[in-house]
């Protein structure tokens, strides 16, 4: 019998676990047929948002669900688990936890839950629910990395999660020649002379980019500053890079259906956000030899190559301004792509979710 695995999110928007789940769609595809069902939002919607869905549209499924609590797509899960004959599914946090663990259960399948940040378990409701799916659904517990199981194991002493830490595509992500520098440079209209200094993740307050742009107001004229994604502070933001004097030196280039292009033209990464699970973007940035500047937060400490990068305490400025001007001044001698490619290779990370969702064991 084909092995049949089946992802279940919240929803396919732009974002860490998403783009996780499409990378392992992707890695286990030629050992397994693999599916996401969201259960959020409709094919048109997300495309819309993500084009990079498109090439996988057949793998995908939506189930509209709209907010509150819907009986009815438990039994709508199931008979979709069961028309496509899956044998496993892949559930990433508490929502497909619920719902995906509860259809798994009917069906008794192997169920794998993926946990990649614990802080929804601060909501005592979340931890309560939480607490009862574990002792109900008897599914394998998975952190993306130590961080995230120490806190699990915090909130559930009884949970013994497995690690399993996150990775990316190394080949895909890997250091352009200077030729392709300036391509890239020039296909995001970015300037070709200069240092660039560059973040990618959502315009949220928890990624903490208002304190990147006052590190950036205090350093040397000729770093400017690139700005990947999108979400509901891009006003805001480009207000405070007005207010600081450096609007001319902070390019905002919302989402990027592929961030490779963004990596190459930047010299130095930062991501100064104040909580975190285990984040990609480190680890891309990394593979295409840039080095990096992270907040020591979640598993963050984990992923920064300690030969070339700077891992500062969340929220302080001074710690960020000195980080930035330390990476600004250093000679590069030191990739950090070796480092990615031992801790944080996709290909590595796939191979073991396969091996758990690949067991006979029932739910």
């Amino acid at each position: 019998m084909n092995t049949v695995i089946v992802q279940i999110v919240q929803h396919l928007r732009p974002g860490g676990i998403e783009t996780m789940a499409l990378d392992l769609l992707n890695q286990l595809s030629n050992k397994a047929d693999v599916y996401i069902f969201s259960l959020e939002g409709s094919y048109e919607e997300a495309v819309k948002e993500w084009p990079r869905l498109e090439q996988y549209r057949s793998q995908l499924q939506f189930f509209h669900k709209k907010e509150g609590i819907s009986p009815r797509l438990f039994l709508r899960l199931k008979s979709a688990l069961k028309e496509i004959n899956a044998t496993a599914i892949h559930t990433h946090h508490i929502g497909p936890l619920l719902y995906g663990g509860i259809a798994a259960k009917l069906l008794k399948l192997p169920h794998v839950h993926t946990e990649h940040d614990a802080w929804h378990l601060n909501a005592s409701a979340n931890k309560r629910l939480q607490n009862h799916l574990i002792r109900f659904l008897k599914f394998t517990l998975v952190a993306d990395c130590e961080a995230v199981a120490n806190e699990l194991l915090h909130h559930f002493p009884n949970s013994r999660p497995d690690i399993i830490q996150n990775g990316v595509d190394t080949t895909h992500f890997s250091p352009p020649t200077p030729i392709e520098k300036l391509k890239s440079r020039k296909h995001l209209n970015l300037p070709v002379q200069g240092a660039l200094l560059g973040c990618a993740a959502r315009l949220e307050a928890v990624k903490g980019h208002e304190l990147l742009l006052k590190s950036l107001s205090h350093t040397h004229t000729n770093l400017s500053l690139v700005l990947a994604g999108d979400g509901s502070l891009l006003d805001h933001l480009k207000n405070v890079a007005f207010e600081l004097g450096i609007r001319d030196r902070v390019f905002f280039l919302g989402h990027l259906d592929d961030t490779r292009p963004f990596y190459h033209a930047i010299d130095i990464f930062c991501l100064s956000s104040l909580n975190e699970g285990l984040p990609l973007s480190p680890l891309e940035a990394q593979a295409c030899g840039v080095p990096v500047i992270v907040t020591d937060v979640g598993g963050c400490k984990t992923i920064v190559c300690p030969d070339s990068g700077d891992l500062i305490p969340p929220g302080s400025l001074i710690a960020l301004q000195h980080a930035i001007l330390r990476q600004y001044l250093m000679p590069k001698r030191h990739s950090p792509r070796e480092f990615v490619l031992k801790k944080g290779n996709l290909h590595k990370t796939a191979e073991a979710y396969f091996q758990l969702l690949s067991q006979p064991k029932e739910a």
